[in-house]
């Protein structure tokens, strides 16, 4: 299967069997988990069988997947990953963005740039009418990059998580950005 996408300094492509290793140290990584699951780690048959199963998915509407490894471009390191799903199977108009990067991939601008490739590519290429985003609210760098990925502050919400973790007592929040905002001259 071809790159997903290509930007200056990510490629983002189908998940494969062969990254299982990858999706383990990530899951693994306390720091990486603390506004997922309060940073407990991941065990391996876990990852094999629900993790990898969820980002193998093909979304009829598109005929593609909907999570997509991240990599450096140059040297192919392995950063993370990037959600771009459509909400319902078979409907492109509503999307949900997300990323999950390693560590060392933090504060160098990547998940700016793979969310705004992927907004653009949704906007552009894909038939989506709208990207949606949701986050801790306590969760200040996703926030920070949803904003500056375009989409806009929606609302405050409270998940229902099956255990509490820290800063779940603050809520959630939703962001939101439309074709109509995005075709907006800026």
């Amino acid at each position: 299967m071809p790159n997903f996408l290509e930007t200056g300094r990510l490629v983002l492509r189908a998940f494969t069997a062969a990254d299982i290793d990858h999706l383990l140290a990530l899951d693994n990584d306390p720091e990486v988990m603390r506004f997922i699951n309060g940073g407990r780690p991941t065990s391996r048959e876990s990852i094999e069988t629900r993790t990898l199963p969820r980002l193998l998915h093909d979304y009829p509407c598109w005929e593609t997947r909907g999570y997509w490894a991240a990599q450096e471009r140059i040297t192919g390191t392995f950063l993370g990953w990037f959600e771009f799903r459509p909400l319902e199977e078979h409907s492109p108009a509503v999307v949900e963005l997300g990323y999950r990067l390693n560590q060392a991939a933090w504060g160098r601008g990547y998940a700016t740039e793979g969310s705004r490739a992927l907004v653009h590519k949704g906007f552009a290429e894909l038939g989506v009418e709208r990207v949606t985003a949701n986050t801790m609210a306590v969760n200040t760098r996703s926030r920070r990059v949803m904003e500056k990925s375009g989409l806009s502050f929606v609302r405050n919400f409270t998940g229902d998580w099956p255990e509490a973790i820290e800063g779940s007592e603050h809520g959630e929040v939703e962001y939101e950005l439309t074709r109509t905002e995005w075709e907006q001259p800026r």
